[in-house]
């Protein structure tokens, strides 16, 4: 689901590392905090050199959990991932100058977590800070803001009716762009010449207005006729996006 993905990238001098929230807590792409501290060519064989040294040889358990990240590919991969704690155990085995503002730049980015769990507002005004600084109007970003509400409705609507798989999310999304745009997400990168980058932080104020009301209708939908499972739901997709095509027809008769 892209919008998630997006949201669990987080940036450290330049350098890309991703995160995932399984049980309360961030968890960091070990690989990726190798890369970020030593700029090495090859951090997967670094990070295995280290596990060797550290943890092998002195017969220590292991300190990080192996969980599903999503890579450059657009695939999800069992990686290994540390919360904080166990990362600054992790970055004291790693002889680099940038270890110390970065364990400072990771305590911050759990405090921040903390805060905003706390309070969801602040989550989403660093959101628009960050939009912001980024180029982007405010009057884009309030559209794109409240599209992320409208998606996160939609998913966890998916959720309490069984479909709570990744690839299912995906595929249900992928019913709702190409009833709308008549293209799929992937196809709609491509035609816009994009490739890592985040879909709807490249569409303008109609094509975010136009994916907010095909997902909002997809959840009305899903409610009303109380759809269960991802078959069922695979067909309000299909609706919600066709409803909005529709009444675009209708509005052009008129």
């Amino acid at each position: 689901m892209e919008e998630k993905h997006n949201n669990t990238l987080i940036v450290f001098q330049d350098k890309k590392i991703r995160r995932i929230w399984p049980s309360n807590e961030w968890h960091f792409s070990v690989v990726d905090v190798v890369e970020a501290l030593t700029d090495s060519p090859s951090p997967r064989q670094y990070w295995g050199k280290i596990k060797d040294r550290e943890f092998v040889k002195l017969k220590l358990s292991p300190i990080w959990v192996q969980l599903k990240l999503h890579s450059a590919d657009g695939k999800n991969y069992i990686t290994d991932c540390a919360n904080t704690k166990d990362m600054f155990r992790i970055i004291q085995s790693i002889p680099s100058k940038k270890a110390e503002p970065f364990k400072q730049w990771l305590a911050q980015v759990g405090y921040e977590r903390i805060e905003e769990i706390e309070n969801p507002e602040l989550a989403q005004k660093r959101m628009k800070e960050i939009y912001k600084a980024k180029g982007y109007s405010d009057d884009w970003i309030e559209k794109r803001v409240r599209g992320i509400a409208v998606r996160d409705e939609l998913t966890d609507e998916w959720k309490k009716r069984g479909v709570n798989r990744e690839k299912e999310y995906a595929i249900l999304t992928a019913e709702i762009s190409k009833a709308t745009f008549g293209m799929t997400p992937n196809e709609y990168k491509e035609f816009k010449g994009l490739k890592k980058e985040n879909l709807r932080d490249h569409m303008n104020d109609l094509e975010l207005i136009f994916s907010m009301l095909g997902e909002r209708v997809s959840t009305e939908i899903t409610r009303n006729k109380n759809a269960q499972g991802f078959e069922e739901c695979g067909d309000v997709a299909k609706q919600g996006g066709k409803w909005l095509v529709m009444q675009e027809k209708t509005l052009k008769k008129e």
